[in-house]
């Protein structure tokens, strides 16, 4: 066996073991262990020496292998000579068998060791049992004190196959079967019986299960090769997919190997090549995981993948920049197992060729010859298949490889597997002549203006290669790691996931497809925006800073190639120029203000433009992650596209005018009501002493809630020894249909109470989506605080409301400061959800502070954003009232960990208004919080 062994390393294990393992049936258990653990040790540092010197993924896994094998086949020996000292010769032959990833000689550092005992067909079990017994004490436990997770079995030759028969995984599990050590024969015996069972199996059924098994994990592990976090093992494109791969080329070719099914010409060698590389690449990242990990994970995480980066090689000092260099090729190579992976899976399971035959395009073409029905361009179209008629259909025109795709969406197509192999293999066809082609591009225009059924052309395209090579621009993005904090997926797959909304949007579909439809029909030309959104994030192969603008230059060129003419190239450009305003607008201003609308309004221009770019900013944050979009965000969109929409579509004195009726409708309504408990003097009272813009973004509702709560603080003036010591009047109800907790507080005005506000709300357990307040010329005012449950959606939680106004009424009746409850809260959060924070890689955004006058708004404005943590907000509220400033509104968001929150402030004294220096030391202040608690986060 030794002289067999040619790889040097492997050699060496061998070696080591039968030197370090001199264990015997009369050694000390304690002493055995000590062997095991010295020798172990010894061969895991060994590995990981070679594996940082660069060797490849599958020589460690196949010497960690190797480690384990010469262990087992010691504990073996041992155990057998163990059983003959106390019983003599073993009533029947063993032979110990590995299965899995052991089985394929394939254990990467965590692996599980799967191990089998077997027995021949008509082993006794009473008989079997003293031996079983002993096989456990000296094999098994030996390697659970070792700290391995083992799995492990013990069966009969016939029981193999009935468990075979149960369950699909053991089926599996069993193809890779592997001896270790014991009885050759007994091992052969299997092997034979084994591949009898499965060459009689339905191949078809069996291919069927294994298509739908694939299809059912992808979509479990995230439907996409291109995600941020990808699994290394389950994930579309991981190690699962080429495994997969070699199982039912066992069944189906009887030879589960990479050189059987280039021989059979389901791969070329060079597919071959790169399929081997790509998953070795795919084993050494896995290695280096499990080097890192104390227990067993496949998930590439966020928070892992400098360290992983660095170790495997990339030295970017910029730690965005490694990882981006990193994550491509590792996109590149998983991208490559899961579409060769595809058309294999497809291939083998659907082949009806005589597996000695082969399988040649030209094959495959005469044996469809007698069922095709129709012919198209050089092309045959079969019930729901289009094929090619020739190998040089694209080479004979080479414009048809755009049309193919018109053609596969029109008549609701897929191609078959030779056509699509026969597509990325005439990429090279797609020269500068071809992109500046009138009639290609014509076919691509009509692709963009088929509503509804666009996404699923664009992806095939894509995975075929002809997408990045027909616009050489999305090619750019193809892989781009987009490491900001909201996106989920590369760059090329985010722009397909908004297509993909698009879709839904012109479909009808989900719970905000009404709306969206209605507004885009309402455009001139509604499918424009599937181009819009193909081309809106182009500008990021320059960064992900100012994209926007460099969008505009990358974009421009690309739609003079396609003919769009300039009337429409400047709708394109606009929402390209400003695709991520509305959004920003919503999020950090205040838009219940009719100067932020008419400053928005001065940025579109346009209705037509307005309403692309409320489609558009939906598609793309719903694009972006499928938890980015909820209804409070949609509710704030649509009130901003509704305003804005009024705005240019009347004259400023007719907006006016209808605000001034909409003011006086409500006023009668409420009037109407007759209020048994409020006078109409306080109703009057009210309606004078607020802006009119409280009623524009108030219903009658709510209106009266605040006139009640007012008189409610009224009243209680007799009973209060001050003004001062008046209990604030709180409201605190959820709306389900929002998804959150609405907090309404009325109390008399002072400096500081927003920070104080903030304070008792954050000890009370919530999290703060947004709020805004508005003061009465009595100085009563009146504030609004929209929040969720830490884990979202409306405040369950029975204590939450009793906590707020007890510690608002300490904050603000005696001063109290709530730091240390904040401090307690947290600790009691971190303990209770089993979090370390400082284990966390923050979001990638970077701290900033901006203090400005933003003079169309007439707002003096603080934007921020850093990493959130518990009491943050009552840090910043806290700095602003210390340094002369109240907040008068404040827009609040926090996502994964982030917080980008701007504040309307107002100074408390005269002298300080419109002074730029006072405020360069409250920006200073903030940046000093925020530094710290950028520090504290990195540990």
């Amino acid at each position: 066996m030794n002289s067999k062994i040619q790889d040097p390393l492997l050699r060496r294990i061998r070696l080591h073991a039968d030197k370090r393992l001199t264990f015997t049936p009369d050694t000390a258990p304690g002493e055995r262990l000590k062997q095991l653990k010295e020798y172990m040790r010894l061969e895991q540092e060994m590995l990981h020496r070679y594996h940082e010197k660069g060797d490849g993924g599958l020589r460690v896994a196949k010497a960690r292998t190797m480690m384990m094998d010469v262990l087992i086949e010691h504990l073996f020996q041992n155990a057998m000579a163990v059983y003959a000292q106390k019983k003599g010769p073993p009533p029947y032959p063993v032979a110990m068998l590995a299965l899995g990833g052991y089985g394929r000689a394939e254990l990467c550092p965590l692996s599980d060791i799967d191990i089998m005992f077997l027995y021949p067909k008509r082993a006794r079990r009473e008989a079997l049992k003293p031996l079983q017994e002993i096989m456990s004490d000296e094999i098994l436990y030996p390697l659970w004190d070792l700290g391995l997770k083992v799995g492990h079995s013990s069966r009969t030759v016939r029981e193999t196959i009935s468990e075979a028969k149960a369950d699909v995984q053991t089926l599996n599990a069993l193809l890779e079967a592997r001896l270790i050590c014991g009885d050759t024969d007994l091992f052969n015996e299997f092997e034979k019986t084994y591949r009898r069972y499965y060459e009689r199996t339905d191949h078809r059924a069996y291919a069927k299960e294994r298509l739908a098994d694939q299809a059912e994990r992808r979509e479990k592990y995230g439907g996409s090769v291109f995600l941020q976090e990808p699994d290394i093992k389950n994930g579309v494109g991981g190690l699962r997919d080429y495994q997969n791969i070699l199982w039912m080329a066992e069944v189906r070719l009887s030879d589960g190997s990479l050189d059987a099914l280039v021989a059979k010409n389901f791969l070329s060698p060079d597919e071959r090549a790169h399929l081997l590389a790509a998953y070795d690449f795919l084993l050494r990242v896995r290695n280096e995981v499990h080097f890192n990990s104390k227990r067993a994970t496949d998930t590439l995480s966020l928070e892992g993948q400098p360290t992983i980066a660095w170790a495997l090689g990339y030295k970017q000092h910029d730690i965005f920049r490694r990882v981006e260099a990193f994550m491509h090729d590792y996109y590149r190579h998983a991208n490559y197992i899961y579409q060769t992976s595809k058309l294999l899976e497809q291939r083998l399971a659907f082949s009806n060729l005589d597996s000695n035959r082969g399988y040649t395009f030209q094959a495959v073409l005469n044996s469809r010859r007698m069922d095709r029905q129709k012919h198209l361009d050089g092309f045959l179209i079969s019930p729901g298949t289009l094929s090619a008629e020739s190998s040089r259909v694209f080479k004979d025109e080479k414009t048809r490889i755009i049309r193919v795709f018109r053609y596969l969406q029109q008549f609701d197509l897929q191609p078959d597997l030779d056509l699509r192999v026969l597509i990325s293999q005439s990429i090279h066809l797609i020269d500068s002549r071809l992109m500046h082609n009138e009639s290609a591009n014509r076919t691509f225009r009509s692709i963009l203006q088929t509503r509804g059924n666009v996404y699923p052309t664009l992806l095939l395209m894509h995975e075929t290669g002809v997408l990045g090579r027909f616009i050489p621009e999305f090619g750019d993005i193809t892989c781009l790691v987009q490491h900001e904090f909201y996106h989920r997926y590369t760059a090329d797959i985010h722009t397909l996931n908004t297509i993909r909304k698009l879709d839904e949007v012109f479909r009808v579909e989900g719970n905000y497809g009404q709306k969206y439809h209605k507004a885009l029909v309402a455009t001139e030309t509604p499918a424009l925006l599937y181009l819009i959104l193909l081309v809106h994030d182009l500008g990021k192969t320059e960064g992900v800073e100012g994209h926007c603008t460099s969008g505009v230059r990358v974009a421009e060129p690309i739609l003079k190639r396609m003919g769009i003419d300039e009337k429409r190239r400047k709708i394109i450009l606009t929402i390209v120029r400003n695709h991520l305003e509305m959004a920003r607008f919503w999020q950090r201003l205040d838009i219940d203000d009719p100067r932020t609308i008419a400053s928005f309004a001065e940025l579109v221009e346009d209705e037509d433009i307005l309403r692309y770019l409320y489609v558009h900013t939906y598609c793309d944050a719903s694009g972006t992650a499928s938890s980015l979009w909820n209804s409070y965000k949609d509710s704030l969109h649509d009130n901003l596209f509704r305003a804005t929409l009024e705005f240019l579509h009347h004259e400023p004195d007719a907006i006016a005018k209808r605000r001034k009726e909409r003011k006086s409708m409500i006023y009668r309504e409420i009037i109407e009501r007759r209020l048994s408990d409020i006078e109409k003097d306080q109703i009057d009272a009210h309606f004078n002493l607020l802006p009119e813009r409280y009623f524009i973004h108030n219903d009658a509702d709510d209106i009266i809630l605040h006139i009640r709560m007012v008189n409610e603080l009224l009243e209680t003036i007799s009973e209060a020894d001050s003004i001062g010591s008046l209990v604030p009047v709180v409201d605190w109800r959820n709306d389900e249909d929002q998804g959150l907790t609405v907090v309404n507080i009325v109390t008399w005005d002072r400096a500081g109470l927003f920070y104080k506000l903030a304070g008792a709300l954050t000890v009370a357990g919530v999290n703060i989506l947004s709020t805004k307040a508005i003061s009465r010329n009595d100085h009563i005012t009146i504030d609004t605080f929209y929040v969720v449950a830490p884990d979202g959606g409306p405040v369950q939680n029975s204590m939450a409301e009793a906590s707020f106004r007890q510690h608002l009424e300490q904050a603000l009746l005696h001063n109290v400061n709530l730091m240390p409850a904040i401090k307690e809260q947290a600790a009691r959060l971190a303990n209770s959800f089993g979090s370390d924070s400082k284990n966390r890689l923050r979001a990638p955004i970077p701290a900033k502070v901006d203090v400005y006058h933003e003079l169309s708004l007439k707002r003096t404005i603080v934007e921020v954003q850093a990493n959130d943590h518990l009491g943050l907000l009552y840090q910043l509220g806290y700095a602003i009232f210390k340094h002369g400033y109240d907040i008068s509104f404040a827009r609040i968001s926090t996502e994964r960990g982030a917080a980008l929150d701007t504040f309307y402030i107002e100074p408390t004294r005269p002298h300080t208004a419109s002074n730029t220096d006072t405020l360069v030391p409250l920006r200073d202040a903030i940046e000093r919080i925020i530094a710290r608690d950028q520090f504290e986060a990195a540990g």
